[in-house]
């Protein structure tokens, strides 16, 4: 029986018709059996698995590979680039943290400054958060009229399946901590002065809408987890898991796109002779 992928295991389930966060365990460890010493030893394997399909991928130069990550405050969206996407090439890696729309943004369309971002064939793209939060933080806020909000799952989806059909892979995924351990998290940033730089006060503004987010949340990924596009909710109270699911996804991700070496017509025997010469 063939094993069954760690995306089949983390994909979001709907029921119902419905995505609902409180349905995942962010302290579970799905599709994990032999602890720490296996998800060490498997992310270990899969960092010269990674660049070589990346290798792969860049120098085939037909494809490309955007990862998107969201979640909350301290889920781990910037361990996650620190941790797995360094197994890629960085020549061949565009990183983008998108921050408050500047006021150039936002006269464009909330897709703009995506576009403008997105990797060229060969490359990887990553976000650190997304186009995702224009139907987030703006839901939770009330920074667009809700018909605003409505259109725009979409306009993401119509725009996710643009880029697959011009050869970009989407893999999305949605770092999954709790409510304690995120609290866990802001505190020992407070406790270690090598953290301080770390702590912004207004997550702790942020929590009291924590409610607000899951909702908001499971209403995106219940509008926009699809078959070209889904979304992977990885729990992620442990950090070793997290690194250990992403790492697996991406693997799975790239064997499935099989980027292959191209194989240019040479005169190789020409060319060896012009350089012995």
């Amino acid at each position: 029986m063939a094993k069954k992928q760690i995306r089949e295991l983390l994909r979001a389930r709907l029921v119902d018709g419905q995505f609902r966060m409180e349905s995942v365990d962010a302290a579970s460890t799905p599709g994990l059996k032999g602890g720490k010493k296996r998800a060490l030893r498997d992310i270990e394997n899969g960092k010269a698995t990674l660049f070589d399909l990346h290798g792969r991928l860049y120098a085939e130069r037909k494809r490309s590979l955007l990862v998107v990550l969201q979640g909350m405050d301290t889920s781990g969206k910037d361990g996650t680039v620190t941790h797995v996407m360094r197994n890629f090439n960085p020549e061949g890696v565009l990183i983008t943290s998108f921050k408050q729309p500047t006021p150039i943004e936002k006269r464009h369309g909330f897709l703009w400054r995506i576009r403008k971002r997105l990797p060229d064939p060969g490359f990887i793209g990553i976000f650190n958060r997304s186009h995702y939060e224009d139907v987030l933080i703006a839901r939770v806020h009330n920074l667009a009229p809700r018909n605003v909000i409505d259109r725009r799952y979409g306009q993401i989806n119509a725009f996710e399946k643009e880029l697959t059909r011009t050869g970009t892979t989407v893999v999305k995924f949605c770092l999954d901590i709790s409510y304690a351990e995120q609290r866990k998290r802001l505190i020992d940033r407070l406790k270690d002065p090598d953290k301080n730089w770390k702590f912004n006060e207004h997550d702790i503004d942020e929590r009291g809408f924590w409610d607000d987010y899951m909702s908001a949340y499971g209403v995106a990924i219940t509008r926009c987890s699809t078959d070209v596009a889904p979304w992977y909710v990885i729990p992620a109270n442990d950090k070793l898991y997290r690194n250990w699911a992403i790492t697996r996804i991406l693997v799975e991700t790239l064997q499935e796109m099989n980027p292959t070496f191209p194989r240019p017509k040479l005169d190789i025997p020409r060319l060896m002779k012009r350089l012995k010469a």
